[in-house]
Order: C-alpha cells, then structure tokens, then sequence
C-alpha cells in the first residue's frame, strides 16, 4: 500500500504561483499524475511524469504554465504552477501508477487532495 500526501495549497491571487508537493514512501517506483476536480465538474487529468522523470505530459490548458518534476531520492512529486487563474480552483490530487497516462482508472493510489483557490 502507498499512502500519499499532498500538501502546498492555498488560497492565492490571479498570476501568483503555488508549488504542490506529493510524497509517499516507495513513490520513485512509480508513474505519478496529478488531477484536479473544481466544484460540480468530473476530475481532470492535469499533468504525469514517468518514474525517471523522463516523460511528461500535461492538458492543453495548463502547457506552458505549469511544471511537473520529481525527486526520487527524496520520495517526493512536485506541480509548479505559474500564472494561476481563477479556472485552476479545484481540490488537486496526486495518483501513483505503473506507467503514465491520462487516464484516471489506470492509477492504483490516490492521496487525500490539497485545495487550491485563486481568486481573480
């Protein structure tokens, strides 16, 4: 069993940046992806990351402004999120699974969620 934990949110203004962290014991063995689900809407693939750091991707809207990274030594998958606007409000979750995807039934692990806020 891998227990994640996500931590870094918070309520911020338009343009500012938050860096959300995700860590668990053992999490270098895996893919890690981050989603988010805002109030009243399906939960969104946001960004992936092989377990080497090697391969990335992210959705459309966030290219360009947010940076998915990790540090296997440290157990620990990060989102940079630059240029926040007020559509980034969602409650953001990071997932472990064995290879990087889009999809959100192909990650086995899943943490508690950080909620981020940004007001315009």
């Amino acid at each position: 069993q891998v227990q994640l934990v996500e931590s870094g949110g918070g309520f911020v203004q338009a343009g500012d940046s938050l860096r959300l962290s995700c860590v668990a014991s053992g999490l270098s063995s895996y893919a890690v992806g981050w989603f988010r689900q805002a109030p009243g809407k399906e939960r969104e693939f946001v960004a992936t990351i092989s377990w080497s750091g090697g391969t990335t991707y992210y959705v459309d809207s966030v290219k360009g402004r947010f940076t998915i990274s990790r540090d296997n030594a440290k157990n620990t998958v990060y989102l940079q999120m630059n240029s926040l606007k007020s559509e980034d409000t969602a409650v953001y979750y990071c997932a472990a699974a064995w290879a990087t995807s889009r999809i959100d039934s192909n990650y086995i692990y899943w943490g508690q969620g950080t909620q981020v806020t940004v007001s315009s």
